[in-house]
C-alpha cells in the first residue's frame, strides 16, 4: 500500500495506544504469543521462501555479495529465527522488577520498577531476520513498536510482519502493537524520525551511512551502532592453537557481518610461527590478506595465498567479506594504541596466556565486548543468553553492546509513605 505522511502519523498514534495495553500485558500472554509466532514461521516457511526468492531476484544485481547472504533466508535460518523467538520467551520478563528498594531514615520506602520504554522504532537494511529479532524482544518487553525494512526485502519483511501482527491477534492483544511500513519510498523514513510524540526509541540496523542519517535527522533519542572494525591480537605468550582457531573462526564462520575479524595484530615475537600458520588455514577459505612490510615478508614466500600489501585504509575498515587486514606490532602497548585508533567500538579480542596482558586488555579497550581467548563472534544477542538482540549499540548510553529485554527496558521510582511531608 501507498504510505503517507498522514496514515504515518495514524500508525504512530495506533501504536502508542495499543502500547498501553500491551504494558499491562501477562508475561503469560506474551510468552503464548511469541510461541504462535514461532510455530507460524515454521508453518509459513515455504511461503516466506518464496517471497524471499523474488527479493533476491531483483536485489541480485545491485547489492554484493555481503548484503546478498544477508538478504537471504532458507530452511535452516527460519528454524533458527524460530528458536531465537522461542528462547527469547524462556526468558525472565524484565517489566514489573523491582529492584533497589529501601527504606530512608524518615520511614519513606522507595525504590526502581522496571517499565516498557513505550515505542520503539527501527529502519534497518537487507536482513529480514531483523524484524522478528526486534518484534520479539520490543513485544516481550512490554513495547510496541513501528518498523521499516529495506526495498530489497520488502517482501519477504511484509509476509515476516503479517505472522507478527496474526500472532498477536490470536492471543487477544491488538495487532497495532506491531507497525510495519511496507511503502519503499524513501521520503518516508523522514517523517517517522520526526514521530517523537509517538515513537519513544529509535534504533537503526544497517551500514555507517544509514545509522549517520538516523543518528542526524531523529527527533527522538537513538541507540546507534552495528558497524564493527573488530580486531583479535595474538600475544607473544598466545597458545598457538588457539589462536589459528579463533582468528579463523573469527574472519571465516560469516564474514558479512559486523562481529566478525577485520584486523589481526600479531606480536613481533609469535609472527613467524604464527602467520604461516593462520595464512595457510585462511587460505583453504579464499581470505585475501592485506599485510603490512613484516608480515609480507614472513609470508611473502608461502605459496598459495592471496595476499596482497596493505593501504592505510585498510586499517579501521569494515570488509565484510574474507579479506583481513594483519599487522605485526612489538608490544601489547602498540596493540592497544593502534585499537584505540582504528576501532569502532564494537568488539575486540587477544589471545594470550598472560594474565597481566589479559587484565590490561580487558581494562583498557573501549568497546562494547571484550574477549580473551574467544572469537568475536560471539558479540551477538542469542550467543550471549539474550534470545536475539534488537541491535549492537557502540554508544554507551542507554546500552552497551547486545539490546535484548531489559536494554529494552527503563524504570521508575515507586515512594511509599505514611504521611511524611518535606519541611
Amino acid at each position: 500500500m501507498t504510505v503517507t505522511t498522514e496514515t504515518l502519523v495514524d500508525k504512530g498514534k495506533a501504536a502508542k495506544a495499543a502500547g498501553r495495553i500491551l504494558a499491562r500485558a501477562s508475561s503469560e500472554t506474551k510468552n503464548a504469543l511469541l510461541l504462535k509466532t514461532a510455530d507460524l514461521l515454521i508453518d509459513r516457511q515455504e511461503t516466506i521462501i518464496s517471497a524471499n526468492q523474488q527479493d533476491y531476484a531483483e536485489a541480485q544485481p545491485h547489492l554484493s555479495d555481503s548484503m546478498l547472504d544477508r538478504l537471504m533466508l532458507n530452511s535452516q535460518r527460519i528454524e533458527g529465527m524460530a528458536r531465537d523467538v522461542r528462547n527469547v520467551a524462556s526468558l525472565p520478563d524484565p517489566v514489573g522488577e523491582v529492584f533497589d528498594m529501601r527504606t530512608l531514615p524518615n520511614g519513606l520506602m522507595a525504590g526502581r520498577k522496571r517499565v516498557p520504554l513505550g515505542v520503539v522504532g527501527s529502519i534497518y537494511e537487507s536482513r529480514p531476520n531483523v524484524t522478528i529479532d526486534i518484534s520479539a524482544l520490543c513485544l516481550k518487553s512490554g513495547n510496541a513498536c513501528i518498523l521499516r525494512g529495506g526495498k530489497e526485502a520488502i517482501q519477504t519483511n511484509s509476509i515476516l510482519a503479517g505472522i507478527v501482527r496474526d500472532s498477536l491477534v490470536q492471543v487477544d492483544l491488538p495487532a497495532d502493537c506491531m507497525q510495519f511500513i511496507d511503502d519503499p519510498d524513501r521520503a518516508l523514513a523522514n517523517g517517522l524520525l520526526k514521530m517523537k510524540e509517538y515513537i519513544d526509541l529509535f534504533v537503526p540496523r544497517g551500514g555507517p551511512d544509514l545509522i549517520r542519517f538516523v543518528a542526524q535527522e531523529a527527533a527522538m533519542p537513538v541507540v546507534a551502532g552495528g558497524v564493527g572494525v573488530c580486531h583479535t591480537y595474538v600475544d607473544g605468550t598466545a597458545d598457538l592453537e588457539k589462536a589459528v582457531d579463533i582468528a579463523f573462526n573469527a574472519k571465516v564462520q560469516r564474514p558479512t557481518v559486523c562481529n566478525a575479524l577485520d584486523s589481526l595484530l600479531v606480536h613481533s615475537s609469535t609472527a613467524p610461527d604464527y602467520l604461516p600458520r593462520i595464512a595457510r588455514e585462511w587460505a583453504k577459505a579464499g581470505v585475501e590478506i592485506h599485510g603490512d612490510g613484516r608480515t609480507m615478508s614472513i609470508l611473502g614466500a608461502e605459496p598459495d595465498l592471496n595476499l596482497l600489501p596493505a593501504q592505510e585504509e585498510d586499517w579501521g575498515r569494515e570488509f565484510l567479506s574474507l579479506t583481513a587486514a594483519v599487522k605485526v606490532v612489538d608490544s601489547l602497548d602498540e596493540a592497544l594504541e593502534h585499537i584505540q585508533t582504528y576501532g569502532s567500538g564494537h568488539s575486540e579480542a587477544i589471545v594470550s596466556e598472560d594474565y597481566s596482558a589479559t587484565s590490561r586488555f580487558l581494562d583498557e579497550v573501549d568497546a562494547a565486548a571484550v574477549y580473551v581467548n574467544a572469537s568475536t563472534r560471539f558479540t551477538d544477542g542469542s550467543a550471549l543468553g539474550l534470545g536475539a538482540e534488537v541491535g549492537i549499540s557502540t554508544q554507551k548510553f542507554h546500552a552497551r553492546g547486545p539490546l535484548g529485554l531489559r536494554e529494552m527496558t527503563s524504570y521508575k521510582w515507586i515512594i511509599t509513605g505514611n504521611g511524611q511531608v518535606r519541611s
